[in-house]
Parts: structure tokens; C-alpha cells; sequence
């Protein structure tokens, strides 16, 4: 019998030996481990324990498992790198160029973080997306993690890739106690992600009132992101209702933001939460309130009711609808449903404009339902509207407009399936494709080819 099948399972004996420590670090047989990898050089239990199996170490995987005694053992005597990264999956996402600690802090091992630190682990090491261990214990609620990182010199300023820190992401998850700590360590409660939000945005996209309380009380600002979305207009198209009422009492926001989060909050609970009654409810308050006589900053009276604030055009994509401009033009729809869902996207388009995400997805979700043999002179209206509105989003090209390229590449190839017309979907497809090639080159030089070429090649 060989040495292999005295040590380790049945079913390693087909195994590669790197193979071998792999699955027993993974599964945590320390004492399998020692007896198999004791057997080999110093050299060879180095080369072994470095080797990657489906992308992870063996000190990776003892990392995310919480096997500390073979984290040690592999640290010690099989002389493993602290360092080297690999591939893990949390929650069924894979996660690139992972660190050891950034395993261990993201699964709630304290012993092995302690550990790997006091082995001299990097603390402020990164995974292939810029995530540190401190962000990965945020994200996860490891409160313990975190002081025991930021004690040991962690950053707590360190983004990830787009921008996101990690008083966001506490923020984003409802961690109260991991805000507050981060917050009383220093944080940045304004800094701003490459999409342009902040901690604020996050406490309103996700619902966490308590942690937007306590960037208000630190006097954190209410500052628009790159959509022109404050954090008031962001919990609005969320449909986070207790966020939005709260902000309704705050003076930060101006009267007219808060009569168009009480509409965009209405839209919300048309498209997303299917309660019709309720958005009738929030459109009426949003009424009442521009019918009223708001003080100007000059010490003007001003009036904000919607006929002499708001231009409503017919268009055709929304079968010629115009939006309610009194109650009883309210009234009048109420008991429409295809008239409220209607109101809902012209409310949404005029306030977050019409490239914003939000207003380009119910559009497209709309038209989806058009897309029945009833309704397709309905439907194909909507598509060359938003076809056209998507054309027209890139004419100021930024770094937010490379993220609606993506989105119009991946609806653009896809959104046709159900057209009686094959040669009708091909050349709108070319038509659209020559349009957004002559606005992006005429806003960008070298990147503008390189963007447009794999749209193309897709």
C-alpha cells in the first residue's frame, strides 16, 4: 500500500500531489495534511502548497474555511506566500486576485486575521477589483475584523475600483455599529464614488434610516451624484418610503426636490411595488404641496403648481399622453391602469431625464409587454423613442456615458427577439450603431475607437 493511501482519503489516490493538499487544507485535515506533505522535501511542500487548484491555494482555502491550524502549519512549515492571491467564491460570486486575509476577513475568522498579521499579511492588500480586507469585513457586518484591522493600521479610505468605500458599503449592508465606528475613526462621510454617490446615497438606495440619521447628525451633505440624484430623489426611485418621509421633514432639501421624490416615489410604486392607490396617494401630496405658495431665497412668493412649472408634450412612444396637470386630471386617470403605468414614465423621464438607468428600463419593461401581437405599433414606437434617447445621452460623452455604452451594447443585441422582422431588426441595428459611432467620435479621440470597435465586434 502506498504512502499516499495510508495518509489520505480513497478517492485522492487518482490525485495529483498539489491536488492532495489542496483538498485536505480545504477540508481542514490538519493532521492528514502533515502526515502526507512531512513525507516531502522543504523545496517540495513550498512548490505543492503554492500550486493552484481551480484557481485557489491551499492557504487560500484554509483562509475562507477557518482552518487555523493548517493556516499555520501551511504559514510555518510549508513555508506558504501570505501573499499570494488566487480565486474564492463568497455567495456564489468569484472573486479575483484574493488575498489570504482579505479570505478570512471576508468569512469572519478573527483568529486567522490575528494571525495572519502577526506573520507580517499586508494589511492593506487588494483583490484584482481594489477590495481590501477591511472593505470585505464592512460588507459582511465582522465588526471584530474591522477595529482589529483599522488597530493594525488598515486604511480606512481605500475604494474599490469604482469608487466605493468602505463607510458605503457599511452603509449600503445597514452595519449601524460598523458606520458609527468608521465614522468616529475619521471617515470621509462626503467622499464620492466614480457614479458620483455618497455614504448618503447608500443609506437611502438600501433603507438604512438609522445610519442616515447618523451621517445628518455629522452634518454630511446632500450632494447630487453624476445622474443629478440626490440622496432624497435616490431613496424615491428605490421606493424606500421611510427614507423619503424623513427627508421630507429636513431642511437640506429644497421644496422642489421634495415634490419630486412625493412623484418619483408615486412612479416607483406603479413599476415596482404594483400599488396603484398608493402612488395616486403620493401624487395628490406632491399636488398639494405645488399648489401651495413656497418662499423664494430672495424673499419671492413663488407658486410651484405643474401648469406653470412643468411643459408636457404629447409623445407618440407613450400613445400621446400628457402628464395630469390638477387632481382632477388625476382623478380622470386613476382608474386606468394603462394610463397610471403611462404617468408613471413621464414623470420618471422629466425628472430623472430620459438616459437616466431607471427611465430607459421601464421603458424597455413597458415595451415588453407591448410586444404582443396587440400592441406592436405601440411597442416599436417605444423602441426607436429610447433608440433615439440612448443616441442623444451620448453627445456629452463622460465616464458615466462608457456605462450606458455598455447598457445600450447589451440591450441593443438583445431587445429584437420577439420582431416579425429579421431584416427590420438588422438595419435598425446598423442604423443605430453608424449614429452612435458619429457622436462618440466627434466627442472622443483614440479611447472613442477602441469603445466603438468591441460594441461592434460583440
Amino acid at each position: 500500500m502506498s504512502d499516499i493511501q495510508l495518509t489520505v482519503p480513497r478517492y485522492a489516490e487518482h490525485m495529483e500531489a498539489h491536488e492532495i493538499a489542496f483538498q485536505l487544507s480545504k477540508s481542514g485535515r490538519v493532521k492528514q495534511l502533515k502526515q502526507f506533505l512531512n513525507r516531502k522535501s522543504k523545496e517540495e511542500r513550498k512548490r505543492l502548497v503554492a500550486m493552484k487548484h481551480n484557481g485557489a491555494t491551499s492557504l487560500i482555502m484554509a483562509c475562507r474555511n477557518g482552518h487555523l491550524d493548517v493556516v499555520e502549519y501551511l504559514a510555518e512549515v510549508c513555508q506558504a506566500d501570505l501573499e499570494q492571491t488566487g480565486l474564492v467564491n463568497f455567495e456564489g460570486e468569484n472573486i479575483e486576485g484574493a488575498p489570504p486575509l482579505w479570505c478570512a476577513s471576508a468569512a469572519g475568522h478573527l483568529r486567522i486575521v490575528k494571525y495572519l498579521i502577526s506573520k507580517g499579511a499586508n494589511v492593506n492588500s487588494t483583490t484584482k477589483s481594489n477590495s481590501t480586507a477591511l472593505r470585505a469585513a464592512c460588507f459582511d457586518g465582522h465588526i471584530d475584523i474591522v477595529k482589529f484591522l483599522v488597530e493594525n493600521s488598515a486604511d480606512i479610505e481605500i475604494a474599490n475600483r469604482h469608487g466605493h468605500t468602505c463607510l458605503m458599503i457599511a452603509c449600503y449592508k445597514g452595519h449601524f455599529q460598523i458606520a458609527k465606528y468608521l465614522i468616529n475613526k475619521g471617515a470621509d462621510l462626503n467622499r464620492k464614488s466614480v457614479k458620483g454617490n455618497t455614504a448618503l446615497h447608500d443609506c437611502a438606495e438600501c433603507g438604512s434610516l438609522d445610519i442616515m440619521k447618523l451621517l445628518l447628525s455629522y452634518s454630511a451633505k446632500m450632494a447630487p451624484d453624476a445622474y443629478r440624484m440626490t440622496p432624497l430623489l435616490a431613496a424615491a426611485v428605490t421606493g424606500n418610503s421611510a427614507i423619503v418621509e424623513y427627508l421630507l421633514t429636513r431642511d437640506e432639501c429644497e421644496p422642489l426636490e421634495k415634490i419630486s421624490a412625493l412623484e418619483l416615489l408615486g412612479a416607483t410604486f406603479v413599476d415596482k411595488k404594483h400599488d396603484m392607490l398608493s402612488a395616486y396617494n403620493y401624487w395628490k401630496t406632491a399636488l398639494e404641496r405645488r399648489n401651495a405658495v413656497v418662499a423664494a431665497p430672495d424673499g419671492a412668493r413663488t407658486p410651484l403648481d405643474k401648469k406653470s412649472t412643468v411643459q408636457s408634450k404629447p409623445i407618440e412612444a407613450y400613445d400621446y399622453a400628457c402628464e395630469f396637470m390638477d387632481e382632477k386630471e388625476l382623478n380622470d386617470i386613476k382608474s386606468d391602469p394603462d394610463d397610471v403605468r403611462m404617468q408613471a414614465l413621464l414623470i420618471r423621464e422629466r425628472i430623472l431625464g430620459p438616459t437616466h438607468p431607471d427611465t430607459t428600463y421601464y421603458i424597455r419593461y413597458r415595451g415588453a409587454v407591448y410586444a404582443e401581437p396587440l400592441n406592436r405599433i405601440r411597442h416599436n414606437c417605444q423602441k426607436k423613442y429610447i433608440n433615439k434617447k440612448k443616441i442623444d445621452s451620448f453627445e456629452n460623452i463622460s465616464q458615466i456615458s462608457f456605462i450606458n455604452i455598455q447598457n445600450f451594447k447589451a440591450w441593443i443585441w438583445t431587445s429584437e427577439k420577439k420582431s416579425p422582422s429579421p431584416d427590420l431588426v438588422q438595419d435598425m441595428r446598423l442604423v443605430t450603431l453608424k449614429q452612435l459611432y458619429t457622436v462618440l467620435n466627434s466627442s472622443l479621440h483614440c479611447t472613442v475607437q477602441n469603445s466603438v470597435d468591441f460594441i461592434i465586434r460583440y
